[in-house]
């Protein structure tokens, strides 16, 4: 992978983390017409440049992550991700399969755009604006709907936002917490595969921080993807919010649907 491919998938990766669209779908078909998706390090790029774009959720709702007298906030966060973090690390070698097959994601980007269609229709009882009003039953089942994405196609923050409206959130709402529930998540998916995990990298085992460190060049995209992803998600975080209380989810469901038909084309 060069500088240049990693400024884009980065760019990508910052584009689409916090719409419902797939983000880790966006970066493997990238990455899959540069021709390098079943290379370790572009693997372990994809995940590791997600941290870029979880700092710009910390910076942009600062007052809510260091308000520390809300402690119940972090209770929420903690209970929230545990199901994301077991069962992601139980299936792991599964998930990792499936990245480097991109036909198959580009089935489930059309079927979650079909889903997006209707679901703004399908939850139509939202009576909780407040996230302080968000019970620790619901945090868990949120938790457990942000699973379903662990199949690439599904969307992170799709599935977590329909959970938060099945459990009665508002759009907005629910998309806020989504955020917030994205930066533990995303955290800890990042620290397991950079300093964790194994790679099998120039018929080598290797820890995501060794192939990082492995030269220079490697290096400088990790250091420059995330400060890219980072910076374009702060952007898209902005926009998104107002965006969808205004559009709903249609405009992404049409956007999954038409993308997923030329992916599945493309790599059929």
């Amino acid at each position: 992978m060069s500088l240049l491919e990693a400024i884009i998938v980065a760019i990508v990766e910052g584009l689409t983390e916090y719409l419902p669209v797939s983000s880790t779908a966006h970066m493997i078909f990238t990455s899959a017409w540069f021709g390098n998706q079943e290379d370790s390090f572009v693997k372990m790029f994809q995940v590791s440049i997600q941290f870029g774009a979880i700092l710009s959720i910390v910076v942009l709702y600062w007052r809510k992550f260091f308000d520390f007298s809300n402690f119940n906030f972090y209770i929420k966060l903690a209970i929230a991700v545990l199901p994301a973090l077991v069962l992601g690390y139980l299936f792991d070698d599964i998930i990792e399969s499936v990245l480097e097959k991109p036909l198959p994601i580009a089935i489930v980007m059309v079927l979650g755009g079909v889903i997006l269609l209707f679901i703004d229709k399908l939850f139509t009882t939202h009576n909780i604006e407040d996230e302080k009003a968000i019970s620790v039953k619901s945090a868990v089942t949120i938790g457990f709907w942000q699973c379903l994405a662990m199949m690439p196609g599904v969307s992170r923050s799709a599935a977590s936002i329909i959970g938060g409206m099945q459990q009665k959130l508002k759009r907005t709402t629910a998309a806020e917490f989504s955020f917030f529930l994205a930066v533990p998540t995303m955290l800890a998916v990042t620290v397991y595969s950079v300093f964790v995990k194994k790679w099998n990298y120039m018929g080598e085992e290797m820890k995501g921080i060794d192939m990082i460190l492995f030269n220079k060049d490697n290096l400088t995209m990790f250091v420059v993807g995330n400060l890219v992803a980072f910076t374009v998600a702060l952007i898209a975080v902005k926009s998104f919010v107002g965006f969808l209380n205004k559009h709903g989810f249609k405009p992404f469901g049409w956007y999954r649907i038409i993308v997923g038909l030329l992916l599945m084309v493309a790599f059929s």
